[in-house]
């Protein structure tokens, strides 16, 4: 919408700076105030990625981002919504993408600003509804603002702890005329080194324990700190575990000292974490999904926390030593301090603790993704040994729900290889992989994206596929298929019993179609009864294209 050769209008500064600030691609679902906006991409440089649904466009845009991450470049995902509905349409993703951290820039367009005093149609406060779910949220009032505005906004998301920030662009500004140019961005500092005093604190907590055990949240992966964190495991000979609902790899799960992800069960949390000390680093949602009826750390056991968010330090559980950083970097000092007051002897004990203390926690673990059943049906099991063996090296995103801890009790995964939801809010996993595979073709990473996703949370939003169609992608929907919210009849069970117990609103009766879904959106889709048909249906879904592989799975 250019109007002369020397001026521009507000939404070409946006989208200049959106390129200024290396940003490729706008996530959207547009709007009539959003026009301006739209009508400036056909002349620039920046691609317009289409969404049926703004909470898709959100997920898809946080999933971009966080892959990105995963893949060494740390860039915002940026999107766009229609006024206040769409944002209200797109908050749920908003808040997932708060509980992952993940650098997000939200606008969303809105009225004039001379004619929002009228309480016009769609109108509301867009800053008032954002405000909950993001670090910061402000409006452009006027054109030449809008450089300040960004740059503010960009920081905000970029700098640590990163998460998703608001931005309102009334139609007015958008269209007025101008002849600012973007602001520059600047370097984005990390959370540094943290406190030499805690630091040191930490590192004798460490080398005069008996038995100490790492608990590893995603400040890890997001600080790019999986190789540092391993270095800490390996100088303290410390048993390691992700935290509660980790929903990135911080810590290669084939290593010799990784045990488990924590469940989400209080009892196994509590045994899990019986040992004398704990240094919990980049943790964020370590905790029960309802009210713990047991303590989950020892009363008497020292406690070290470490993280880029002051909020997250003694959280959850008290910090006897609190280092607040960047967790790569702070993980590299400890263990730095540790490598030379840790004896080799004693390291060697611990590790052998750790082989013998793995070795006892198998079964356990290989239970907790094993079900039994005489129907027909493939077993969540069957179904990721498959994927095993035939999307072995994929980059996964996870939204499988009550299949998960087959997944993570059976696949290896690696550093940039996994990505969850976090937040819990359904919804998140099919558009998060959609903006995972945009990531990868950016970033030249050949490697398949395959999106483990359940029935219940496929229908959020299955119109997802369409977008993945239209972007002309090369992935997979991986779907085990239990018709229906079996998580809510498990946790029925847990918190009201199971006697006489009648589950409404939980079962999909009849049945939901996977397949003719996802071929009505442009996919190539096909359902897989028995686990005779797994490896065939799995390896076909790795060819071009993008691919929905429904399958039947028992509870």
């Amino acid at each position: 919408m250019k109007v002369t050769d020397d001026t521009k209008t507000g939404a070409d500064l946006f989208i200049e700076t959106l390129d200024e600030y290396g940003v490729e691609r706008l996530f959207g679902n547009p709007g009539t105030t959003e026009l301006p906006i739209t009508e400036a991409v056909a002349d620039g440089d920046v691609e317009y990625v289409l969404s049926l649904h703004e909470d898709a466009a959100v997920g898809a845009a946080a999933g971009y981002a966080s892959t990105a991450r995963h893949l060494g470049e740390v860039r915002p995902g940026v999107v766009n919504l229609h006024v206040v509905p769409g944002l209200a349409h797109g908050l749920g993703n908003v808040y997932n993408a708060m509980r992952s951290g993940v650098p997000l820039v939200v606008t969303a367009g809105i009225h004039e600003t001379d004619f929002q005093q009228e309480d016009p149609v769609l109108s509301g406060g867009l800053v008032e509804t954002a405000e909950p779910h993001v670090k910061y949220a402000t409006e452009a009032k006027h054109v030449d603002a809008v450089p300040a505005v960004l740059r503010r906004a960009f920081r905000e998301a970029l700098t640590p702890p990163t998460g998703p920030v608001f931005v309102a662009l009334p139609l007015d500004v958008m269209t007025e005329e101008t002849d600012q140019t973007p602001d520059r961005l600047g370097g984005i500092p990390d959370g540094g080194d943290g406190d030499p005093e805690a630091v040191k604190e930490a590192v004798d907590a460490l080398v005069e324990a008996d038995e100490p055990v790492l608990v590893l949240g995603d400040g890890v992966a997001r600080s790019q700190g999986v190789q540092e964190a391993v270095e800490l495991a390996e100088a303290s000979g410390a048993r390691v575990h992700d935290e509660v609902l980790a929903s990135e790899c911080n810590f290669p799960t084939e290593h010799d000292q990784f045990v488990s992800f924590l469940p989400v069960e209080d009892g196994l949390i509590s045994t899990f974490l019986q040992t004398d000390t704990i240094v919990f680093v980049g943790c964020s949602t370590n905790t029960t999904l309802w009210k713990n009826e047991v303590p989950l750390v020892p009363d008497d056991a020292t406690l070290v926390h470490v993280s880029d968010s002051g909020r997250e330090l003694g959280k959850n559980a008290p910090a006897d030593t609190a280092v607040l950083g960047d967790p790569a970097r702070v993980c590299e000092r400890i263990a730095d301090g540790v490598r030379s007051g840790l004896d080799d002897e004693t390291r060697d004990e611990r590790l052998e603790n750790v082989r013998s203390s793995k070795q006892a926690l198998e079964p356990m673990m290989r239970q907790m993704g094993e079900d039994e059943s005489d129907s027909p049906r493939s077993s969540k099991a069957e179904l990721v040994d498959a994927m095993v063996d035939e999307m072995g090296d994929a980059y996964v995103v996870d939204e499988g729900v009550t299949s998960k801890y087959a997944l993570l009790t059976r696949f290896a995964f690696k550093e940039a290889r996994y990505l969850g939801n976090k937040g819990g809010g359904l919804g998140y996993g099919m558009p998060a992989s959609v903006g995972a595979a945009l990531a990868h073709d950016d970033l030249g990473v050949d490697r398949n994206v395959v999106c483990f996703v359940g029935d219940g949370s496929y229908f959020y939003y299955p119109q997802t596929v369409y977008t993945a169609v239209r972007e002309k992608l090369d992935m997979s929907f991986v779907v085990p298929n239990n018709d229906g919210y079996t998580i809510l009849r498990n946790n029925a069970d847990q918190i009201l019993g199971k006697e006489g117990r009648e589950y409404v609103g939980t079962e999909f009766d009849p049945r939901t179609n996977v397949v003719n879904s996802a071929k009505a959106y442009g996919a190539k889709a096909q359902r897989v009864e028995t686990p005779d048909g797994l490896h065939d249906a799995l390896s076909e879904a790795n060819e071009d294209g993008v691919h929905v592989v429904d399958v039947a799975i028992h509870d």
